[in-house]
């Protein structure tokens, strides 16, 4: 069945943050994981960042238009999309025992900000100050030329003004050094089935640490 079985009362969700340079899968994972875990009879969202809200919508305005704004008025667009999207939907969801994914969060924030000039460790600090710490990030991997062809080969898009190759490569640099204990390392550039089978193990491992899962179900369902 689908029911859903929600994780017990007193218990907060869990946020799985999905990480990496652009062109490794994310989007493509998250959807698949949201769907196995309600196959699970699991309570869970999938969000993104940057949000469709106010600040998200000038943040994706850069997309196009990078050099409209300086480096340190990009970064407040960030925080203030972030501060936006825990205080409506990710502390919420969290406080009513749900699964939470995110396709980015503020890792993505210290990479890609890191590239352009500003101190990553601060950046984590200061969002940790108001955003709930992941309980897992897993961090999709891939050469930055990788990423470049999906965006422009499999998308059929043109790249933006964020993934430039030159910038992904100091972007995938600053990914590489974060050595927090709850990311996992995922080669991106692997077969889709081959990434969501790494994928799913990482989460049922999560799953079982925090007592959440298949086996708390009613076994009548």
């Amino acid at each position: 069945m689908n029911e859903q079985h929600p994780i017990p009362a007193g218990r907060p969700g869990l946020l799985i943050a999905f990480e990496g340079i652009d062109g490794t899968g994310k989007s493509t994972q998250i959807r698949l994981l949201a769907e196995r875990l309600r196959r699970e009879g699991l309570p869970v969202i999938a969000t993104r960042e940057p949000t469709d809200g106010q600040y998200g919508r000038r943040i994706r305005a850069l997309f196009t238009n990078r050099a409209s704004i300086t480096p340190e008025e990009e970064l407040a667009l960030f925080i203030a999309d972030r501060r936006e999207h825990v205080d409506q939907v990710i502390a919420p969801a969290l406080g009513r025992g749900t699964i939470v994914l995110t396709d980015r969060y503020y890792f993505s924030t210290a990479a890609y900000q890191g590239a352009l000039g500003h101190d990553p460790v601060a950046i984590i600090a200061q969002n940790e100050t108001f955003a709930p710490v992941p309980d897992l990030v897993l961090l999709l991997t891939a050469p930055p030329a990788v990423g470049v062809h999906r965006v422009q080969q499999l998308r059929q898009e043109v790249l933006n003004d964020f993934e430039q190759e030159q910038g992904l490569a100091k972007v995938a640099a600053i990914f590489e050094g974060f050595r927090q204990p709850f990311i996992r390392r995922i080669a991106g550039d692997q077969p889709v089935t081959a990434v969501q089978t790494a994928v799913w193990e990482a989460v049922a491992l999560l799953l079982r640490q925090k007592g959440v899962g298949p086996a708390e179900k009613n076994e009548e369902c």
